[in-house]
């Protein structure tokens, strides 16, 4: 029997900037397509400006008057973050979508950004957290704004380990990818929470794909030449497997309804409505007890304004 494929409605989005970080490849290409589809002005925060001009020659293969262009960001170095910041601000444009989607996934042995973060806690929470930060003017001025953080279902495995955020004592690569999206979905929730506090009319959510076949699944692993060949062929393997594993345009859909619906709540988190939450429809997804603690989830936010040398307005 052919398994009926999910899918949502986008509004209308014509007038729209939306800003997409990793929007070259996996979930970020699929979201920025479906954006550029629905009308929306679409800005490329990428490493790679060469897949950047591919993707965007893809995208206006289906979508031929997309608008589309690319801006340079690397989430793993502070200094280009900030950069893409004070070019983006320079420009004045109001952002009314910030989907903060590019991240590393299981590097197996630790390794760390320029600035001496632990590369998946530095490169998806921290370079979001900072990004945020640098945009938030921006983001202020269009009103109404929505700022998608993607986590994952694996943030169930992340520890927050106050002593050692940075993995240094001991690197296990499925729990510091953990951490680094548990700390993204506490991220969103505080920030939702500190928007409607301070009026800064930012809708802050999150979002996490399930069981979704990218290259992330062969990136991170084989990051710096490493990696277990065995690994890659079990991957491989499952992929196949139609009740476990979905394709970019589903996995896409619980960032895209919580990013785009007018019924997607503040701090809500969304996934896949199926077995365990691996396929399937966007729907509300089960938050991990651990991002649940609003005193944690303020440290956190206090910590990464110390590690990155950000400072969000205060909440008064």
């Amino acid at each position: 029997m052919t398994r009926t494929l999910a899918d949502i409605g986008v509004p209308d989005l014509t007038g729209k900037l939306a800003v997409i970080t990793g929007a070259n490849s996996g979930l970020g290409f699929g979201l920025t397509g479906r954006f550029a589809r629905a009308g929306a002005e679409v800005i490329l925060a990428i490493r790679n400006r060469q897949k950047g001009e591919d993707a965007m020659a893809r995208i206006r293969a289906d979508v031929p008057d997309a608008r589309l262009s690319i801006r340079d960001l690397d989430l793993s170095s502070l200094a280009s973050v900030a950069a893409l910041g004070e070019t983006l601000n320079a420009e004045g444009r109001p952002i009314d979508f910030l989907l903060n989607n590019a991240g590393i996934m299981t590097p197996p042995r630790r390794d760390v950004t320029e600035d001496g973060f632990e590369l998946q806690f530095g490169s998806n929470y921290l370079g979001h957290f900072a990004l945020t930060a640098q945009l938030l003017p921006l983001l202020r001025v269009a009103q109404a704004s929505r700022v998608l953080s993607l986590s994952s279902i694996l943030a169930r495995v992340g520890r927050l380990d106050w002593d050692d955020l940075q993995s240094a004592r001991r690197y296990s690569p499925q729990r510091s990818y953990g951490l680094s999206k548990l700390s993204t979905l506490m991220f969103a929730r505080e920030l939702e929470r500190r928007s409607i506090a301070a009026g800064w009319g930012i809708r802050s959510n999150a979002a996490h794909p399930g069981a979704t076949v990218t290259n992330l699944q062969v990136t991170g692993p084989t990051h710096g030449g490493n990696g277990s060949q065995l690994l890659q062929r079990i991957n491989a393997a499952s992929h196949r497997i139609g009740w476990l594993w979905q394709e970019i345009p589903q996995g896409i859909l619980p960032a895209l309804y919580a990013s785009t619906s007018p019924d997607a709540a503040g701090g809500g988190y969304y996934g896949p409505d199926g077995f365990a939450e691996l396929t399937g429809a966007p729907a509300p997804a089960a938050v991990p007890k651990r991002a649940l603690s609003d005193a944690d989830c303020a440290r956190l936010w206090d910590t990464s304004e110390q590690l990155t040398g950000v400072a969000f307005p205060l909440a008064h």
